[in-house]
């Protein structure tokens, strides 16, 4: 029963890994045969410092997606979670961003961004703002790219938020009320404990999805300005296919995989294991 599961996990996922686990030891520029450095690909890049800004930027970029992301999605569900055609109406207009494809939303965004014609940059120099470079400003690009993720992902957690409202049963808000519980002891004691196994779920989701931005940086931003969003699936893309560094690039696979790991686990155990059920 497990048999195809398994064979699509291994030929997808284990086995590319161990490749790049392989490769990360070589020295390879996909035009000369490989040679075998060791850990030298590793020991460059946490000597030249390239490890800890990729790792930097990235965690930064994914801490404003997930807690946005996750708060917004909280926040539209429970308003939300009630019928109406009004209602069913606006849960599809959030929810399509969605399953609109990245790179349709970034061409989108791009040109509501755009520093000269955009949306927002004329709304910026009516409030006296000047001239906005959301995309050429290192101070801000990151930040635009983090709020354009944002954007894209919150109708999925909302969605799942709806789910897991949906599932708590009425006659414990109901008996809470009747106790004399307002709305946010009601949220505070009896909804988020119940909503703890949903909020794993979408804070592991969005965490995963932040690590693997790439489309968004590809078409806005080309990891710029001075490498303001490259993050560590964009460095990969560039040192394979920019740069021809196949063992650097694998080193930062791993990299990559350890950490998103470790990221994965420790959200899951202090979303789920401090009093959230199974």
């Amino acid at each position: 029963m497990l048999g195809p599961s398994v064979l699509v996990l291994v030929t997808f996922f284990v086995a590319p890994l161990g490749l790049a686990l392989r490769d990360s030891l070589m020295s390879w520029d996909l035009l000369t045969p490989p040679v075998y450095v060791g850990l030298a690909n590793y020991a460059r890049l946490v000597s030249s410092g390239e490890l800890v800004a990729l790792v930097g930027r990235t965690l930064e970029f994914a801490l404003l997606v997930v807690a946005l992301s996750m708060s917004l999605g909280l926040a539209l569900a429970l308003a939300l979670n009630r019928a109406g055609r009004f209602v069913a109406f606006v849960r599809s207009a959030v929810f399509s961003a969605y399953v609109v494809s990245w790179v349709s939303v970034a061409l989108l965004w791009m040109w509501l961004l755009d520093a000269d014609q955009g949306v927002f940059a004329a709304l910026a120099r009516g409030l006296g703002l000047g001239r906005v470079g959301f995309l050429t400003d290192p101070a801000l690009a990151r930040v635009t790219l983090a709020i354009v993720t944002v954007w894209k992902i919150t109708g999925f957690s909302m969605v799942v938020f709806l789910v897991g409202l949906q599932d708590i049963p009425r006659d414990l808000l109901e008996a809470a009320a009747l106790d004399g519980a307002g709305p946010w002891s009601r949220f505070r004691h009896v909804v988020w404990p119940l909503l703890r196994p949903t909020a794993a779920f979408v804070g592991t989701t969005s965490l995963i999805a932040s690590f693997q931005a790439f489309d968004v940086v590809r078409v806005m931003t080309q990891g710029g300005p001075v490498k303001a969003t490259t993050l560590l699936v964009y460095a990969i893309y560039e040192q394979v296919f920019l740069d021809l560094r196949v063992g650097r690039a694998s080193a930062l696979t791993v990299a990559f995989f350890l950490l998103l790991f470790s990221l994965s686990l420790a959200q899951l155990w202090l979303m789920r294991g401090r009093g959230g059920r199974s």
